[in-house]
């Protein structure tokens, strides 16, 4: 399986609601001591832990799916798993779907133009701002503080549902996993 965080590679993008993907996997690779391969030829950072492998693209969120191409063709994979934020879902919903549209998100549309549209996603609920013209600085900013004082618990949920998503179903995982609301205090 190859397990994907969408993310944006400067430092000044790190904390960002857009890099929640990338904060994942890191959260990922810490937990199962993932060994970091060799990634030159893959525009990204590449670990594997068992037989599974963690990709953060660098090639920016808009071509994030050379990156994916290239690993999954690379290394034969047919499993992909693509955790991202998702503007649609008030922060700290935890949900997950097979397939479907991209809904403007330019990460999930490379990927799909990549490798079809017939992956798992993790959708990681960000919120939206309250004017559509400042959807960009929004996924660009970091969480408030409100939000940050949940952010690591969220990430560990996240981080538990996709190590349970290796080993079993995908129904299984959402029905278990899936957080429809976070209560912030």
């Amino acid at each position: 399986m190859l397990i994907v965080g969408l993310g944006n590679p400067c430092p000044n993008y790190e904390k960002t609601r857009h890099n929640i993907g990338f904060m994942v996997i890191d959260e990922l690779v810490s937990r199962q001591n993932a060994q970091k391969l060799s990634s030159s030829s893959f525009s990204g950072e590449l670990f594997k832990f068992s037989n599974h492998f963690l990709l953060k693209p660098l090639t920016f969120m808009n071509l994030s799916g050379n990156s994916i191409v290239a690993v999954k063709n690379f290394y034969k994979i047919e499993d992909v798993v693509v955790i991202h934020d998702d503007l649609d879902l008030p922060f700290g919903t935890l949900r997950f779907k097979k397939g479907g549209g991209h809904g403007g998100h330019n990460g999930l549309k490379s990927t799909d133009e990549k490798i079809s549209q017939e992956y798992i996603r993790v959708r990681m609920g960000i919120g939206k701002p309250e004017y559509k013209g400042e959807v960009s600085s929004f996924v660009l900013s970091e969480f408030n503080n409100n939000e940050k004082e949940h952010l690591d618990e969220w990430i560990s949920l996240a981080c538990n549902a996709i190590e349970e998503l290796s080993e079993n179903l995908l129904e299984d995982v959402s029905s278990k996993h899936t957080i429809k609301k976070f209560q912030l205090e």
